[in-house]
């Protein structure tokens, strides 16, 4: 498992949304070959999917060829619904880049048979090829998409009953009234975000860093479902500093310092895009100095672009959504000057 830490929740999220484009430039995928992926709601990606707008606007990512599905829904809340995760991806990313209608998959929390619901779901992820790249957040106890403490590790998608907490965490989506928050939701299982070729995770905030602990620090607990991603073949959690607090001092530099050789001694020309040696040749020795970055507020074009690029440091792109980092935000990714809103109140911020 890779941990890559940054200084705060906007780097996260520009380093996140620049690594999901990579990606997806990098299989280069078709029609018959799409890029498959599983996408979260909640605050957490909110500004990773305005950075991925705005990578679409700047014509350096496509979604024409991109399969999606998201990881949960209430029952019983009409789609329409502001509040609905429908609502929600629409408003924050489908409704602004050239991804299909048909290419986009969600749970239907209003069918008449929600176990059939959920098995439907289950099995148009088998039609497509199974999902190439799984991005979730994560509840400060712990859980992925509604798989709360106490899921079993091999769920599939399935419906589940909102514990006490998650509930009154959602009341401030429903005007802080917890009598407003649907009380079950479809989400999809544990054993289906493992099942994905690649899993990542975004934890931030010091409210998530006993759950980041968990997570990398000790062993595989289902009523710590976020941990499971120790067992997974290619996983990578992204975080910012405040998510650490929890962490041993020398995890926090055993970490960095992998980073750290991998730019400084193996460079970056010489590692994958998932972290993996692709070969050594101009290592050390021969390794050359990163090739200067372009000022402040130039455009990058496809061919300046590059395929290797493993920070948010390393490619600095011209953002008409991110605010920049002087500004302030509180958990949400609010800017200070009202300029973008939070999640739970958000309207079309394009």
């Amino acid at each position: 498992m890779r941990l890559i830490i940054r200084e705060d929740p906007k780097a996260v999220a520009y380093y996140t949304a620049n690594y999901v484009r990579q990606r997806i430039n990098e299989f280069k995928p078709t029609r018959k070959r799409p890029f498959v992926m599983g996408l979260p709601t909640g605050s957490t990606p909110v500004e990773v999917y305005w950075h991925l707008v705005d990578f679409y606007k700047q014509g350096i990512l496509s979604f024409k060829n991109v399969i999606t599905f998201s990881m949960d829904e209430y029952v019983g809340l009409p789609r329409s619904h502001p509040e609905s995760y429908c609502s929600f991806m629409h408003r924050h990313l489908y409704d602004h880049i050239d991804l299909k209608p048909e290419n986009i998959y969600m749970l239907d929390g209003n069918a008449e048979d929600l176990a059939a619901e959920c098995q439907r779901y289950e099995e148009c992820i088998k039609d497509v090829g199974g999902i190439e790249l799984f991005l979730g957040g994560i509840g400060p106890d712990g859980h992925i998409a509604f798989n709360e403490p106490g899921s079993s590790l091999e769920s599939v998608t399935r419906v589940k009953t909102l514990a006490y907490e998650t509930v009154l965490a959602n009341a401030r989506f429903f005007g802080g009234d917890v009598n407003k928050v649907p009380k079950l939701a479809l989400t999809v299982g544990v054993g289906t975000v493992r099942a994905a070729r690649e899993v990542l995770l975004i934890i931030t905030g010091a409210h998530k860093a006993v759950a980041l602990a968990k997570c990398i620090e000790e062993g595989v607990n289902h009523m710590w479902t976020v941990s499971v991603v120790q067992l997974h073949p290619s996983a990578m959690v992204v975080c910012d500093e405040d998510a650490t607090l929890e962490l041993h001092v020398k995890t926090v530099r055993y970490f960095k310092s992998i980073e750290q050789v991998q730019e400084q001694l193996i460079g970056r020309q010489n590692i994958g895009l998932k972290g993996s040696i692709s070969k050594l040749s101009g290592a050390n020795a021969n390794h050359q100095p990163d090739a200067p970055q372009p000022e402040a507020g130039k455009q990058i074009s496809d061919d300046e672009s590059s395929s290797d690029e493993s920070s948010a440091e390393d490619t600095k792109i011209t953002s008409t959504v991110a605010p920049p980092a002087s500004s302030r935000s509180d958990a949400h990714g609010v800017r200070s000057n009202g300029a973008l809103t939070s999640a739970a109140t958000a309207g079309n911020p394009f």
